[in-house]
């Protein structure tokens, strides 16, 4: 049986409004530091690996995200769990620049 991608949905009546400083908030509460980086649109991630788990949370645009033989699109506020040493790519699309956090334990 195949795994499949998670996605954790922004929910405003727990975490608020979706900006800058509440995605932060609500990394930190499970327990994560981030990078922020803006990646622009066409920016392509072909399949690669990491050797921590890490967790991927669009703040804007639209990221298309391949894991486990499936491909979702990432909305803002979509936040997902990327285990390590796990195959994986992605791609922006649209024509917005993606907002993103990378965020480690």
């Amino acid at each position: 049986m195949s795994q499949k991608i998670n996605i954790d949905k922004w929910d405003p009546s727990q975490d608020g409004a979706l900006n800058e400083g509440n995605m932060k908030r609500k990394l930190e509460k499970q327990g994560y530091r981030y990078i922020m980086y803006t990646f622009n649109p066409g920016t392509d991630f072909p399949d690669h690996t990491h050797a921590v788990s890490k967790k991927d949370a669009v703040l804007t645009g639209r990221f298309e995200f391949g894991m486990y033989g499936h491909t979702v699109v990432l909305e803002p506020g979509d936040m997902v769990e990327v285990p390590k040493n796990t195959v994986h790519n992605a791609r922006v699309v649209g024509r917005e620049d993606v907002v993103f956090f990378d965020a480690t334990k």
